[in-house]
């Protein structure tokens, strides 16, 4: 199968039977919409009649039948408006399919059987109940997906209406028997072939209205266990997960809206790129992350160095995080000195440290606090002994200088604090000895500094928080200080200053005060908000998942310890360079579920002339790459140029030009690091349709375009090499040109 050009298929059908087919559907659409309006209207009246229930004039105490028209008002009123916003968001694209059935076909002799279903993005009956459309995820729907002319399950003819808000443009139709009925017309060369020429936007469409027949048996396949979905680029891998977590959403709600599903993408881009998919198909209850943004607290974007991140990325890096999670805050005291009811009392540092390794044998150290105080106490005791030693004990748990001690000897510590530590060389030598090199331990406390210094996280670094918020435990808030009357009263003397905040300084115990005018330091941002506890969900859903270092899917496994999960990968694009290690912490992830894997080997992104030049590149490298059969060509060949390194921005910016004129949609300037600064300006020329943007960042996207900026350097600087070099050739739908700097 192949489509040559850009919109330039022949349509069957005349004129005259074209216009009638449309007219046709336009009246069932007119009758759908009219449905839509109603149920609108039914929506808002529901949720007037909740807003109406459960309210009292009462203003003494609320008694349970109260309670009750309280808790119904609230139930009425959430589903209703949850219920006019589906019916508001489906207005687009709301019909777009038919099946025109006959379910005598398989009878010889048979009379026909003829049936008409009506396929959209929700289930709308009329005011006798009878369908008019039917909800794509439906059984009922299934045909629409997965008829051929070889198995057709009694479909004569599956059409795909192309709508503009509520008005039909178009209609493509798929013939599924040799013979089809006289009465029967068809329009068209199928929706697929139609989809496939269509340009690109900022962001991904859904496929509702085509999805092939192997990707719907991927869509529906059972909820439990692993389900893989594999295949080269331009598969359509990451749409179909999308569409599975519609499906599952729909076919079994209560657990998974309940239990939640979380999808998780390489980059903030790839979400962006994302994030109307679901909405589209009826769903806004997905939790969307990017790889950068798992851990609440942790918002990351840049990418440290390729051999820094190996080295965050390893499980090598876990015992540094060990030794860090044990070790005292920088300048707590080494020594513990009282008088406790008038005895001299001291606490070496040895007996301080095997007090630290007992408690955390079995504590977490942020939930430790009571049994550090007691192990503190019997220690104390023991270098006194003498007097009563219930007295003793008495007087010391209320003493001062134990509060004082404790308070900067066993802090409360956020994880992100304790990865900062490790920016100091001298304490990431400490912790590294024995499981980095000497050079290791620098470049990781170089990274770290240098987050001190721009005052961000690298996506690496956020699995380590991860890692550290599981070994310490949550961050526990004292109890709010009672503070006197002068206290307050020279608090409101600072406000004229502007200052009109204090904040405990979680580690000393100290207060600051700050004015919300001045901004904050680098560490304070660094440090903002509070590294929540990992919630579990029901499903977990990982696209581009080769890419994940092991450490990364450890942290996805603390969020999926009993979640069935839909992942999404090609190894022949990986970024990750130890694929051994990253298998078995995604198998450790995974746990004992059964596993299924779903082959996509059709690519219908790229033009095949662009895909056979990324795979030839490729393949000269990778011998075992999982390469797809491109099914559309357009009969242009990628244009290779090279260029002079003083002469990148010309023939960035003329190429650019050039495919403004070629294609209707997105372009991308995809180039290494050296070149992104002085390439910025190229996206000018038209900033709502051009993108400057780098190699790693192009993981999961599609552009109606694309220049690629010296290949040589991409692979050089990429953690993946070459593949990460395939990523980037195989991003364009239509056009694409190469500039290889000499």
């Amino acid at each position: 199968m192949s489509v040559t050009g850009q919109d330039q298929r022949p349509a069957k059908g005349t004129s005259a039977e074209v216009a009638r087919e449309i007219a046709v559907e336009q009246a069932h659409v007119d009758l759908v919409y009219a449905e839509l309006v109603k149920a609108q209207t039914r929506a808002g009246l529901v949720e007037a009649d909740g807003l109406a229930r459960g309210r009292t004039d009462r203003t003494g105490d609320v008694r349970d039948e109260e309670l009750t028209g309280l808790f119904e008002r609230d139930a009425l009123v959430f589903n209703a408006a949850r219920r006019r916003s589906v019916l508001d968001t489906q207005y687009e694209g709301l019909v777009f399919g038919r099946l025109d059935l006959d379910h005598a076909m398989a009878k010889e002799g048979a009379q026909a059987d003829r049936e008409t279903r009506y396929i959209g993005r929700l289930g709308v009956r009329d005011d006798d109940y009878e369908p008019l459309v039917i909800d794509w995820r439906a059984p009922a729907a299934s045909a629409f997906y997965r008829a051929t002319p070889v198995e057709p399950m009694n479909v004569l003819r599956r059409r795909v209406l192309r709508c503009k808000g509520s008005d039909v443009v178009g209609v493509e139709d798929d013939l599924m028997v040799a013979q089809p009925p006289e009465d029967l017309v068809v329009v068209g060369d199928g929706a697929l072939l139609a989809a496939l020429t269509r340009s690109r936007g900022a962001q991904m469409r859904d496929i509702v209205a085509t999805i092939q027949r192997h990707q719907d048996e991927a869509i529906r396949a059972a909820a439990r266990g692993v389900t893989e979905i594999t295949g080269g680029p331009g598969t359509g891998k990451t749409v179909v997960a999308l569409h599975r977590a519609a499906y599952l959403l729909y076919s079994d709600r209560r657990r998974f809206e309940t239990g939640g599903i979380l999808v998780v993408g390489p980059s903030a881009a790839y979400t962006a790129y994302i994030e109307r998919v679901l909405p589209s198909l009826g769903e806004e209850t997905v939790t969307l992350r990017s790889v950068g943004d798992v851990v609440d607290g942790v918002t990351a974007t840049r990418l440290d160095e390729p051999p820094v991140a190996a080295l965050k990325g390893s499980l090598r890096i876990r015992r540094v995080l060990s030794r860090a999670a044990a070790d005292s805050p920088p300048g707590a005291p080494r020594e513990f000195r009282a008088f406790v009811n008038g005895k001299a009392v001291r606490v070496d540092r040895p007996i301080l440290d095997r007090i630290r390794a007992q408690v955390l044998r079995s504590h977490q150290r942020n939930l430790a606090g009571a049994a550090v105080r007691t192990a503190l106490a019997e220690a104390a005791w023991a270098s006194v002994r003498e007097g009563d030693r219930a007295e003793f004990m008495d007087r010391f748990a209320d003493h001062l200088e134990v509060e004082s001690f404790l308070e900067q000897w066993w802090p409360q510590v956020d994880p992100r604090e304790v990865l900062l530590w490790l920016a100091d060389p001298e304490v990431a030598g400490r912790h590294g000895h024995g499981v980095l090199t000497p050079a290791e331990c620098d470049s990781l406390a170089a990274s770290l500094a240098q987050a001190l210094d721009t005052g961000t996280w690298s996506v690496a670094d956020v699995a380590l928080v991860d890692d550290l918020a599981a070994r310490l435990g949550p961050v526990q808030e004292g109890p709010a200080e009672e503070r006197g009357f002068y206290e307050i009263e020279e608090l409101d003397d600072l406000s004229q200053y502007g200052v009109t905040e204090v904040q405990p300084v979680r580690s000393t115990g100290s207060h600051r005060a700050t004015s919300p005018s001045s901004p904050l330091d680098a560490r304070e941002r660094l440090l903002q908000g509070q590294v929540g506890s990992p919630g579990e969900y029901a499903h977990v859903l990982v696209d581009e998942a080769q890419d994940l270092s092991p450490m990364q899917w450890r942290m996805l496994g603390r969020r999926g310890r009993h979640s069935s999960w839909t992942v999404v990968g090609d190894a022949a694009q990986a970024s990750w360079p130890d694929p051994v290690e990253a298998a078995r912490a995604r198998e450790e992830a995974f746990g004992r579920q059964e596993r299924r894997t779903f082959h996509m080997d059709t690519n219908y992104r790229n033009a095949r002339e662009i895909f056979d030049y990324a795979a030839d590149v490729v393949r000269a490298q990778v011998s075992d790459a999982d390469i797809p059969n491109a099914v559309r060509e357009t009969g242009v060949e990628p244009l290779e140029r090279t260029v002079r390194a003083d002469a990148v921005l010309s023939a960035v910016a003329e190429a650019v030009d050039a495919l403004l004129a070629e294609v209707e949609g997105s372009i991308a300037v995809v180039t290494p690091q050296r070149y992104a600064a002085q390439l910025a300006p190229a996206a000018g020329a038209a900033p709502e349709r051009v993108t400057v943007v780098d190699p790693m960042s192009t993981k999961g996207l599609e552009y109606d375009a694309t220049v690629i900026v010296d290949p040589d350097g991409i692979t050089a600087e990429s953690p993946g090499g070459v593949r990460v070099l395939y990523v980037a050739l195989t991003r364009a739908a239509h056009r694409m040109t190469v500039l290889a700097v000499a």
